[in-house]
């Protein structure tokens, strides 16, 4: 699954085109890469996301295509 679509389905970035943009800025990193919007992510792969001067970090633990807003946080889970 796309990067940018992750984070949307996730809910970790609420909007696809924020997503685009933050990997556009080089704002993402998937196992430690600078992540382009159309890299792939897969089960296992750290996720690591600068907000300002915050960075957070997320473990990829399940990809589906369809999720609920509940469910949404069953996708990852925070590593520090």
């Amino acid at each position: 699954m796309r990067i940018d679509k992750f984070l949307k389905i996730s809910r970790i970035i609420i909007r696809r085109t924020v997503a685009k943009k933050a990997c556009d800025a080089g704002r993402v990193k998937i196992n430690d890469k600078v992540a382009k919007a159309g890299d792939e992510v897969n089960i296992g792969d750290l996720i690591e996301i600068s907000f300002g001067d915050d960075t957070r970090k997320y473990k990829v633990l399940e990809i589906r295509e369809q999720v609920g807003k509940k469910e949404a946080q069953d996708l990852y889970e925070i590593v520090d």
